[in-house]
């Protein structure tokens, strides 16, 4: 058997495990342990408990000491210098002209490294950002890229239920979420109702899937064909948590009545053609009150084409000609005379006492 004790370096995050060498450790004490990446400043979240060394996977790492008060100061200077490098790589990538978002910046307990946490939409070349920033710092630098995941687990916040964030509060690693589990649940597939406020689906809808799951295997399937205490119907809607579904009965279709699970008797599970004896019963057909000479027959009536009107025949009109017409004898005398274009009138009747001839 072998002595350890559990240990978080950030609240939320992972739980490890150390060889505190014979001391005891409180829970909420805080400890200088010695990890892979340096000397690290963290807190007991189990106290000392007993393992047996065939569940160990790998050597533990000893603790070195319980924090004291010149520990609390280091951590606290650390995180004034951790502001201040923030500032100075924010402006370093503007400068290079990255396309990248700085999330946040950690110092080691001892200073001999910096950790920069980014996030970007691809591949990102920093070479050139690395080399700035240790010129600037003069110690070790290290940038990391995570997912939004990550990124709303660092920056923290409340959810859409009020709460703060689980990932920030409990949860030490990402489960898978899939849309398929909002649909087992029967929760609204908008987007906006089903996403955090990282963009990915809530890592809450993982938590009660398993007991959806166990419900779904005794729970009768949609469209099964069933015998109620009232009839045979077809289910069109199943409740999981009250273990209750919506019928349809054959003799009453415009009703729907609600029976709990173990009052119906399956026939037919899920979609499919009914058995015999269960045929479902046809529609008797109402009455028109249309009157016979007034009722459209079932079958469409061909329309017969309609004859096109005869076309009227254009009649030829003279063509017009644009010179003017030659001036007639009678007024070409008029116009030589000097007389106006004023027909005169002729006597009706002579003169008495004149003859037509010359004496």
């Amino acid at each position: 058997m072998t002595e350890v004790i559990g240990i978080r370096f950030k609240s939320g995050g992972k739980q490890y495990y150390f060889n505190p060498n014979g001391v005891h450790v409180d829970v909420g004490e805080h400890v200088i342990i010695e990890t892979s990446k340096g000397v690290e400043f963290a807190e007991c979240v189990q106290s000392n408990f007993m393992v047996d060394e065939m569940e160990l996977v790998s050597t533990l790492r000893p603790m070195l000491r319980v924090a004291t008060k010149e520990d609390f100061l280091q951590v606290e200077r650390n995180k004034e210098r951790e502001k201040n490098a923030y500032k100075i790589c924010q402006k370093k990538i503007l400068e290079h002209g990255l396309e990248m978002k700085l999330v946040d910046v950690k110092y080691s307990f001892d200073g001999s490294k910096i950790l920069f946490y980014f996030t970007a939409d691809g591949r990102v070349d920093f070479r050139s950002l690395v080399k700035d920033l240790a010129s600037v710092f003069r110690t070790r630098i290290e940038l990391r890229q995570i997912g939004v995941r990550d990124e709303a687990r660092m920056m923290g916040g409340l959810g859409v239920c009020g709460r703060p964030f689980c990932c920030t509060q409990f949860l030490e690693d990402f489960q898978p979420v899939s849309i398929k589990m909002a649909k087992t649940q029967s929760i609204s597939l908008s987007p906006t109702k089903i996403s955090g406020s990282c963009g990915r689906l809530m890592c809450c809808l993982k938590y009660e899937q398993d007991a959806y799951e166990d419900l779904l295997k005794h729970a009768p399937k949609l469209e099964s064909l069933v015998k109620t205490p009232d009839g045979v119907g077809v289910i069109n809607q199943v409740n999981l948590l009250r273990e209750q579904c919506q019928v349809v009965l054959d003799r009453d279709p415009d009703e729907v009545h609600i029976y709990k699970n173990n009052e119906l008797e399956i026939i037919r599970s899920g979609k499919g053609k009914r058995p015999a004896g269960y045929e479902k019963p046809e529609k008797a057909e109402k009455p028109s009150l249309q009157p016979r000479f007034q009722k459209e027959s079932a079958e469409p009536q061909e329309q017969k084409p309609q004859a096109e009107p005869p076309r009227k025949k254009k009649t030829s009109q003279p063509r017009k000609n644009s010179r003017p017409a030659p001036a007639k004898q009678g007024d070409e005398e008029k116009r030589s005379s000097g007389g106006t274009s004023r027909r005169r009138h002729r006597p009706h009747h002579r003169r008495s006492g004149e003859s037509s001839g010359t004496s």
